[in-house]
């Protein structure tokens, strides 16, 4: 099963398990999505796929008090990059709602923020905001790298009733894999590999580069652990510390750049915890995107994020 076809699938169960799961969006419908994400599901579920007029604002605004009076809204963002229009429902309202209403309200909102460079699309349609979100009190964040994990994380989402949001970045739609039948929750990273040497900590596109850089550190005799973080927010720190203090070595990768990103806040974990700290035998490599915006070119696209050679040579200097 595709990624794509595992977030599908997902809502499809979710909407067949509960009539109160709705999906908003534009071109959702017939169309079946900008990237056929939720194609064929308004056959299915005719009076829970509503096809929204081109106004991001406004219908995410809807799905909100949707959520406050008893909806699990699913809410399609057709590019993260237009996460500047949803800022204000998102975190002004829905992240506070819980908080404000004294614990009388909730809201189980999900939001998907396609995203991610590698498409062509240019710079306004290829970011990926997810470190925007940290300082928003209140919200989930959510990224999954593979079919499996993004079809639990998917449904743990939407059964939250927290807001969450859910980037999935775009190069991943195509991607194969099998569907686990054990659950994941959310907030709970995960483990591939045993490597003692090195432990490389990733989340979306970027554990795939992860995943390339621990293949091309075998072939020089360094065996690494990598960290599939999962959830962004709230943090697995426990299984971070965890494979840092077994390697004394961390590696942090991530596809949009270093300023204010989820690796800076990875590592100011690892520093902050005296034990994990005290574990180290060199300084903390951070690998993330160039500080501009993503280019048009193609070849120039791709050398703005982080590449598997690039990152392996470094570590092999920390040897």
């Amino acid at each position: 099963m595709t990624f794509r076809e595992a977030i599908r699938k997902a809502m499809a169960d979710e909407m067949a398990a509960d009539k109160n799961v709705v999906l908003f969006g534009e071109d959702i419908g017939v169309y079946g999505g900008c990237f056929k994400v939720t194609e064929g599901l308004w056959k299915e579920y005719p009076d829970q796929v509503i096809d929204t007029p081109v106004s991001e604002e406004g219908f995410t605004g809807m799905a909100v008090g949707a959520a406050m009076m008893g909806l699990r809204p699913i809410v399609e963002i057709m590019y993260a990059d237009f996460y500047t229009l949803i800022f204000d429902p998102i975190v002004n309202h829905a992240a506070k709602t819980h908080f404000m209403s004294g614990g009388q309200f909730c809201c189980p909102i999900t939001v998907r923020l396609p995203e991610g460079s590698g498409t062509g699309h240019g710079a306004q349609h290829t970011q990926s905001p997810e470190g925007l979100f940290l300082n928003g009190t209140g919200l989930k964040l959510v990224a999954p790298s593979n079919p499996s994990d993004a079809y639990h994380l998917l449904r743990a989402s939407i059964r939250d009733n927290n807001p969450v949001l859910f980037f999935e970045h775009k190069l991943l739609y195509p991607t194969e894999g099998e569907i686990s039948q054990t659950p994941v929750e959310l907030g709970k990273a995960k483990v591939i590999g045993n490597g003692m040497d090195v432990t490389i900590i990733a989340y979306s596109h970027a554990v795939i580069t992860a995943l390339e850089t621990s293949e091309l550190l075998r072939e020089q005799g360094i065996n690494a652990t990598v960290v599939d973080l999962r959830t962004l927010n709230p943090l697995d720190k426990e299984t971070v510390f965890r494979e840092v203090r077994k390697t004394g070595r961390a590696v942090l990768i991530q596809d949009p750049n270093g300023i204010g990103g989820i690796d800076a806040q990875v590592c100011a974990a690892i520093c902050q915890d005296q034990k994990t700290f005290s574990s180290l035998k060199c300084r903390v490599l951070q690998f993330s995107g160039k500080d501009t915006p993503i280019p048009f070119s193609k070849d120039l696209e791709r050398l703005t994020i982080p590449q598997a050679k690039d990152i392996a040579v470094e570590i092999g200097k920390l040897f």
